[in-house]
């Protein structure tokens, strides 16, 4: 019969009955609530009189060494006996009498589940396998209860210690030699504790317990500064493409032999396929030859298309990854690396490709294209080695219409002519600092991208080649009926807003990119504004985007007389492409400012020379040529647009890849 100063249970906390007023009844909690309960919504389990609820607050009594023996010596009795006894029984057994403060401990024993399981009527032991089984769990779990402890306290000392340190983290050491990629050994024990801060810093979560637990903000960039400062990463760590969703495995392609197909034999024309000296993955060269009295522009493309087909899972890999990644620490194929032992040009004595033949008139317009398979001869040359071709350094002086340097001559010729034509027809050129940014044999390095000629050659001559196929497709479009035209995609460009008065060097340059539009992919041609030319397309690198496999995929199928993708299908293939191209490219952008950040993080106080580009507000943005690095910086004095000013390096933030600078 429950009574005043009876102890009850109410939703699993202890409570004093304290008022009974017919079958309302006042309970007093732990914390001095009194709440208005009915008899069904507790459970008495002792008749009292408890005064008060102290024993709940300290029941250091019922729970130390001594008393856990003795809840197992009875646990051990009663699971021998195999019998059950009431919460009554269970309080006198396990502490010797039947108290208020004891029948609240066997009710917590009871609660806990793992010794005793039932009701306070009836409490029965469990049995010994089980017991010892959730006996060694719990061990388990408190140990790693106390190591995370332990593993907590350690980090908040190395935030402490950090925060006494430059900011970002830690810093490259002499010169620019990266520190080794490996874990300190008293950081290993605690490696597990760290995985869902790599997570959030990698972006493949949006919290993190063990941030939260350190009072630390959840998001990728203190993730990041944490696993800096603390030691479990180093600055080789570069969280920016797994934050963009992007693998850095090659994709593991075998490609069958192409089915057999007459090709058409280009080796007797000279062929040069010219890069960047770092390139691996060399997809275009170059032909010039007179027929008919025109002149011809040979675009040789690698030619993957030859064995994939638009159903292949090679074809599906592609469209995922969008885009060949390049980053300064490796190269991500977007076919991965057997395709670029198999397509690259210029890699054996003789090459498949895919032929995009430009007849030009006199006046530099296309006045026809073909396109076909074909063998060719490649020899590949770097910038600066065509450059010396082309500018007879070196001793190359044969600049006879068949040799090398004839050849190149005659390339650059009608690239000239092609930048004027586009120019007269508003093309938009934007002239700012670029580098290369590599990482090899553990050495950090920045490079500005020289100008070069052939450089600028190539770029026409892929242009014309683009300009061509889109021509091709057009036609072969307009001439079939409206079931069976060639759906193929094309890249235009809306016109920007030019100001009325462009700056000259690096700070018109600056105004224009600020004008540009974004590109747009479509099955509809359209000028592209940028370029200057009134249809386009990209067909000359199948081999890093997945764009131009698209467009080689239906030239192919068109060309062998199979059904080629329709509108649909080629509409859906290329709006996925691109969205995972752009992860690539946004990857790419964020990768580069990581690894300038790195490569300056020993640099502090060190002097760049900039260039002033527009001012906003009370800052200055302003360009670094040599690191190819925008900012905005306070500037004293009277400064112009293009204006030289010495910077000061004044911090620099690996996490967040920020440099600070000010005015010398």
């Amino acid at each position: 019969m429950i009574t005043v100063y009876s102890l009850v249970v109410y939703k699993n906390r202890p409570a004093l009955v304290k008022e009974i007023q017919g079958d309302k009844i006042h309970i007093e909690l732990p914390d001095g609530q009194i709440v208005k309960a009915r008899e069904k919504d507790f459970e008495m389990i002792h008749p009292g009189p408890a005064k008060d609820l102290r024993f709940a607050e300290n029941e250091a009594g019922l729970s130390g060494a001594g008393q856990t023996d003795a809840v197992r010596d009875t646990w051990e009795l009663l699971e021998s006996e195999g019998g059950a006894v009431s919460l009554r029984e269970l309080a006198d057994l396990a502490f010797g009498a039947y108290t208020p403060a004891s029948a609240w401990a066997a009710f917590q024993l009871l609660a806990d589940g793992l010794y005793f399981t039932g009701t306070p009527e009836t409490i029965a032991p469990r049995k010994r396998e089980t017991v010892e089984a959730d006996e060694q769990k719990r061990q388990e779990k408190q140990k790693e209860a106390e190591d995370r402890e332990r593993f907590l306290e350690d980090m908040r000392r190395r935030i402490k210690t950090s925060q006494t340190s430059s900011p970002g983290g830690n810093t490259i050491s002499a010169g620019d030699i990266l520190p080794e990629d490996t874990l300190p050994a008293e950081l290993a024990a605690g490696s597990r504790f760290i995985q869902d801060v790599e997570s959030l810093a990698l972006g493949k979560s949006s919290k993190s317990k063990t941030m939260k637990d350190l009072g630390l903000s959840e998001n990728p960039q203190d993730a990041h500064n944490l696993l800096l400062s603390a030691g479990f990463w180093t600055v080789r760590n570069n969280p920016h493409p797994a934050r963009f969703g992007l693998s850095l495995t090659c994709p593991q392609i075998t490609f069958e032999p192409p089915p057999p197909e007459q090709r058409r034999d280009l080796t007797h024309l000279a062929a040069f396929a010219i890069d960047n000296s770092w390139s691996r993955d060399p997809d275009d060269a170059v032909s010039l030859a007179e027929v008919n009295g025109r002149r011809v522009l040979y675009a040789h493309i690698a030619d993957p298309a030859s064995s994939i087909t638009a159903e292949d899972l090679s074809e599906r890999e592609a469209r995922d990854r969008g885009a060949t990644l390049y980053l300064p620490e490796a190269t991500v194929w977007m076919l991965g690396e057997q395709s670029i032992s198999r397509f690259a040009l210029g890699l054996e004595e003789t090459s498949p490709a895919l032929t995009f033949e430009i007849t030009l008139d006199e006046n530099g317009e296309i006045a026809d294209t073909g396109i076909y398979p074909s063998i060719v001869k490649v020899s590949r040359l770097s910038y600066p080695e065509a450059d010396n071709l082309l500018n007879g350094e070196h001793g190359q002086t044969n600049t006879a219409p068949g040799s090398a340097a004839g050849i190149l001559r005659g390339l650059w010729e009608l690239a000239e002519q092609n930048t004027r034509r586009r120019v007269n027809s508003g093309a938009v050129n934007i002239d700012l600092p670029e580098t290369h940014i590599s990482l090899a044999a553990d050495r950090l390095t920045i490079e500005p991208v020289l100008p070069y000629k052939s450089a600028d050659m190539i770029r026409e001559c892929m242009l014309l080649a683009g300009e061509g196929a889109a021509r091709w497709a057009i036609e072969r479009r307009l001439g079939a009926d409206s079931s069976g035209g060639l759906a193929f995609p094309f890249v235009s460009q809306e016109a920007g807003d030019i100001p009325g008065n462009v700056l000259p060097g690096f700070a018109g340059s600056y105004q224009l990119r600020r004008c540009m539009r974004p590109r747009t992919l479509s099955l509809k041609p359209a000028p592209h504004w940028g370029l200057g030319l009134n249809m386009y397309t990209q067909v000359t690198s199948p081999l890093r985007r997945y764009t131009d496999l698209l467009a080689h995929l239906q030239i192919r199928a068109f060309l062998r007389g199979e059904t080629p993708l329709t509108a649909e299908e080629v509409s859906a293939r290329l709006g996925a492409g691109e969205a995972a191209a752009s992860a690539s490219v946004q990857a790419e952008r964020a990768s580069r400012a990581h690894w300038t950040a790195v490569y300056l993080s020993n640099k502090k106080d060190s002097i760049w020379n900039a260039t002033a580009l527009e001012k906003k507000g009370n800052r200055w943005a302003l360009v670094i040529p040599a690191l190819a690095l925008e900012t905005q910086v306070p500037l004293r004095g009277n400064i112009a647009p293009n204006d030289e000013v010495k910077l000061v390096l004044k911090s620099v933030n690996i996490p967040r890849s920020e440099a600070v600078f000010v005015e010398e």
